[in-house]
């Protein structure tokens, strides 16, 4: 990607920004019981986004607090918390890493490394720049939206529960869905 791609994204501003928590949503969708899906998220997380100059150049660098899960049940959140799957009274945290941006058509792909449970895996997300602007403080705000798909097993989140009549109680594959809003440090 060229320098020219950056100007391409209206209002476009190269700087450093902190992860607005209170508007952004980090969430997942799980198949469950092979019939429907529960939805769930985490309600503590931080990051550092930096724009550079020319956005393929950009980097992004997140902590999820995987004991603030929820999934609008407090017995399954427990059983998630457990060492049955996300195990967090050792792996409280989990991280993300930045590797690469890409262009990808009109929207671009981040590539990175996320580690759960100790156990490190790249990942690809799709992203969408969804856009920069001014907010009603005085300062600048930036949105985007990431996707991906992960293997549960890969991380090592693989426990086994299989179904009588066949399939598994929990899908392997867990779509990972980013809402993310970052405000402007100043310098």
């Amino acid at each position: 990607m060229t320098a020219a791609a950056s100007t391409q994204i209206p209002g476009y501003v190269a700087g450093t920004w902190d992860i607005d928590a209170v508007h952004s949503d980090v969430s997942f969708t799980v198949r469950h019981m092979m019939v429907s899906k529960v939805r769930g998220r985490f309600g503590s997380f931080t990051g550092e986004i930096v724009t550079g100059e020319n956005f393929a150049d950009s980097t992004v660098t997140a902590t999820i607090d995987a004991t603030s899960i929820d999934t609008n049940n407090e017995q399954r959140d427990g059983h998630i918390k457990s060492a049955d799957f996300f195990d967090v009274e050792n792996h409280p945290e989990w991280t993300f890493r930045s590797t690469g941006i890409r262009a990808d058509g009109e929207d671009f792909v981040l590539d990175g490394e996320l580690t759960i449970k100790g156990v490190t895996k790249p990942v690809r997300l799709n992203l969408e720049v969804n856009g920069f602007g001014p907010d009603a403080w005085g300062g600048t705000r930036a949105g985007f939206t990431a996707t991906t798909t992960i293997n549960r097993n890969d991380f090592g989140v693989d426990i086994a529960m299989p179904l009588d009549g066949g399939g598994v109680v929990v899908s392997e594959k867990v779509q990972i869905t980013l809402e993310i809003q970052g405000v402007l440090r100043q310098a």
